[in-house]
């Protein structure tokens, strides 16, 4: 399959550049041949497609060292490539921020922050009636963030600590001006589920996600 064919052809409704966007996004930095191998063509064909999609700005080539020999070509998703995945209402979200802060003051903007922290509470309390356990909550909470575009999944490591994973964030724009409402999700996340929560990637601080370390509070 030729790099034209590749970028001619869809994938579960997506064109083929959106796709290794998706995997860079999901998966982190690749190198050509293991993208082809999870779209099912050659490394060659995706390595292509790369190159078409940096010209645009989407993604980058890094090189990286990997013990003895030459060092392999990763592939990055770029800022303008992270653009392509929504953000709510970006430009209508920063306007009212501002405007807020300028015409109504910070405590305005706190106020707001948490009453949507209320309500958020308030909603996934309710998702998670029934829930028996910190590993069910933990499922719910995925399902929750999955509907409101963060790309959320969890693991669990052989000690039982829970990982949490959000690949995306559709309100980085407010987040960015107001960290806020980064500070309230945390809380909320531990309110919810009952348990220990630690933040350990960060999309603000420059990680391509956030992701959280979960254990059970101790009695």
């Amino acid at each position: 399959m030729s790099s034209d064919d590749l970028e001619n052809s869809t994938i579960v409704g997506q064109t083929v550049s959106e796709k290794l966007l998706m995997l860079l996004k999901t998966q982190g930095a690749l190198q050509a041949s293991d993208a082809g191998k999870l779209l099912g063509t050659t490394g060659e064909a995706a390595r292509q497609q790369f190159v078409k999609m940096a010209k645009e700005g989407l993604v980058e080539a890094k090189s990286e060292t990997r013990g003895v020999g030459r060092p392999v070509q990763l592939w990055h998703i770029t800022e303008k490539g992270h653009a392509k995945f929504p953000d709510t209402h970006v430009e209508l979200t920063t306007q009212l921020i501002s405007i807020i802060r300028s015409q109504l003051g910070e405590d305005a903007m706190d106020l707001i922050i948490s009453a949507r922290e209320k309500e958020a509470f308030s909603n996934y309390k309710k998702a998670m009636e029934g829930a028996t356990g910190l590993q069910e909550k933990v499922e719910r909470l995925v399902s929750i963030r999955c509907r409101e575009g963060y790309m959320a999944y969890s693991s669990v490591e052989e000690n039982g600590d829970i990982l949490f994973f959000e690949n995306h964030c559709p309100i980085c724009a407010a987040a960015k001006l107001c960290q806020g409402f980064c500070r309230t999700e945390l809380k909320l996340f531990r309110e919810i589920l009952q348990a220990n929560v630690e933040r350990t990637e960060y999309i603000l601080s420059g990680h391509r996600r956030c992701a959280y370390r979960i254990t059970a509070s101790r009695s």
